[in-house]
């Protein structure tokens, strides 16, 4: 993308995420466990994990769609945990992509991308469409800017909704399963998207069951089950060689899915509420003031 610059060396990347021990229960089930990790300027972190690991609640807590039980998070290294912070103004810093693309169904792809930044930052309605024509075109979408969704398909739909999260000028792009909900012809199209974004030097957090992808574009894999941090490091590691018994376990069965298993529930997961809540998507409209 032509708003951010190449990838940044290793020793020159700032802290963009920091958590330090966060806890999140719904109820008496606690979800996250303690989490702590810091993501750098330019860096992309795959999270990967059984579903009900608490993959989604971590990334929703980041940008505050979840307030967390304890612990705090900053990015750039303002907290917006603190309760006097500035939710709206530090979630600007951020985009958001859902894996249900949240899409405004009674406006158009153009009005879907413009309508944050004239929103939320005021941008002049004229250099905000000419911004958003120009993701959209990256995207490989500009020739659909008068369509609305429902004319779109699903890959479509989350091309448009990466190229929307872009106009706002964001420091880093949150990616909950963004192909989950495709149909399996429709996947590399927005995987691609993604790979060029991170050539771009954009900084990416990623909730993906693309094990491929993970290996081929992240420079950090983290593997979570129950709550935690299990396993951690270069994708060649932890998917080409993990370390730990739960991780390859994982591995085994995403990676060769014909294997016969028993079938049994680990004991130490959890159901993790926001992976694939139907009722999460009707939050939306209400709680991402400044997310776009």
């Amino acid at each position: 993308m032509t708003t951010t610059p190449a990838r940044i060396p290793t020793g020159d990347r700032r802290d963009e995420i920091q958590i330090y021990d966060l806890h999140k229960s719904f109820g008496d089930v606690e979800v996250l466990k303690g989490i702590s990790l810091t993501v750098h300027s330019g860096e992309v972190v795959c999270v990967i994990g059984p579903s009900g690991s608490g993959k989604s609640t971590l990334l929703r807590c980041v940008n505050m769609l979840e307030e967390p039980t304890s612990g705090r998070i900053f990015i750039i290294n303002e907290e917006i945990t603190d309760p006097d912070a500035d939710v709206d103004a530090i979630r600007t810093k951020m985009g958001m992509v859902f894996q249900s693309f949240n899409l405004f169904p009674h406006l158009t792809v153009l009005q879907n991308c413009t309508i944050g930044p004239i929103a939320v930052k005021r941008v002049p309605k004229a250099e905000a469409e000419k911004q958003a024509l120009d993701y959209l075109d990256q995207v490989g979408l500009k020739h659909r800017a008068d369509a609305f969704p429902a004319q779109l398909s699903g890959g479509q739909q989350q091309r448009v909704a990466i190229a929307r999260a872009l106009t706002m000028d964001v420091e880093m792009v949150l990616f909950d399963e963004p192909t989950s909900a495709l149909d399996p012809e429709l996947v590399g199209d927005v995987l691609d998207v993604m790979r060029r974004l991170a050539e771009t030097g954009m900084t990416m957090m990623v909730v993906t069951h693309e094990m491929a992808f993970a290996r081929e574009v992240a420079d950090r894999v983290i593997f979570m089950d129950g709550g935690v941090v299990v396993e951690e490091g270069h994708p060649d590691q932890v998917i080409g060689n993990p370390q730990h018994e739960r991780t390859r376990t994982f591995l085994d069965r995403v990676l060769n899915p014909t294997h016969v298993h028993t079938g049994e529930l680990d004991p130490t997961s959890v159901v993790d509420p926001a992976a694939g809540e139907a009722d999460a998507e009707a939050e939306i409209p209400q709680r991402t003031r400044g997310l776009f």
